[in-house]
């Protein structure tokens, strides 16, 4: 079976060894400069859509969660996020005029207490839903495995087929990225928790999933660091918002910051503290 046919029957995929093992040390040299550069600030700290989001950890102190559009300041992720192997794997779900919604770095570092993100489907995320039309055929989530994933260091968690079920009224209070991974949340929807499963991978693995599928990730309990670069595109046509990424199946290079989902960016550009959580 095809990484389409798999993603199409069970709403996620994974192509092995996209990028080699040099590729992903670039990748490594990126995620420690911009680590360095997030705990910088003594908060959480935003600069039009640059996000860079920490949180104080009970067992580790200050850490970094995830950095929203490094591409803006750091040229290594704008090269990657716009790969023409990434357009070529998404080209047959999106077509070859495609816009970028999501760019974030996700860190889970061992033993963090804070590091786990609850069970969610990422359409949830998709605001304002007008600005979208057919999100669930006309959007694709990927990532780039940079450390190893297995269920021991926090790899993804996912329930095979859910996206069959379409959006679902998940009653989730707060943030996903400060709730705790529950096979509670699962049960509660009438599903059976017993049947997902860990979305592994190794370094220079390419993974795509549908808005529809439930996931999560738990703790990270193996490995000194587990890294994910998340991209998330979307047919041009279909989007009013997001920056280009590829034009007929051409990388697009990134500009002045256009709207994505900072409602804010021309009105309160910034930089600033944001308070953290």
């Amino acid at each position: 079976m095809g990484y389409l046919d798999d993603y199409r029957e069970r709403g996620y995929a994974v192509v092995r060894n996209v990028f080699s093992p040099a590729e992903i040390a670039e990748l490594k040299a990126g995620f420690d400069r911009v680590h360095a550069d997030a705990l910088s600030h003594p908060k959480s700290w935003r600069h039009g859509n640059l996000l860079y989001r920490t949180a104080r950890d009970a067992k580790l102190g200050r850490i970094v969660r995830l950095v929203q559009w490094p591409s803006y300041d750091y040229p290594v992720f704008q090269r990657f996020r716009t790969d023409r192997r990434t357009g070529d794997i998404i080209a047959p779900l999106l077509g070859r005029d495609v816009k970028q919604i999501i760019n974030q770095l996700h860190w889970k570092p061992q033993g963090a207490a804070m590091a786990e993100f609850g069970y969610h489907q990422d359409i949830r995320f998709r605001r304002p839903r007008t600005a979208y039309r057919d999100p669930e055929n006309n959007y694709v989530q990927t990532g780039i495995a940079i450390d190893a994933h297995t269920a021991q260091t926090g790899a993804m968690t996912v329930l095979p087929g859910s996206h069959h079920l379409g959006e679902l009224d998940m009653k989730i209070n707060g943030s996903v990225a400060q709730t705790a991974l529950a096979d509670s949340d699962i049960a509660t929807l009438g599903l059976d928790p017993r049947a997902v499963v860990s979305l592994d991978m190794e370094p220079g693995d390419f993974a795509l999933w549908h808005l529809d599928l439930l996931h999560g990730s738990g703790p990270n309990e193996a490995a000194p660091d587990r890294r994910f670069y998340i991209n998330g595109y979307v047919r041009a046509s279909a989007c009013d918002r997001g920056e280009w990424a590829f034009r007929d199946g051409k990388p697009c290079p990134l500009g002045e910051p256009v709207l994505v989902h900072y409602e804010d960016l021309h009105a309160r550009p910034g930089p600033y503290d944001v308070d953290e959580g």
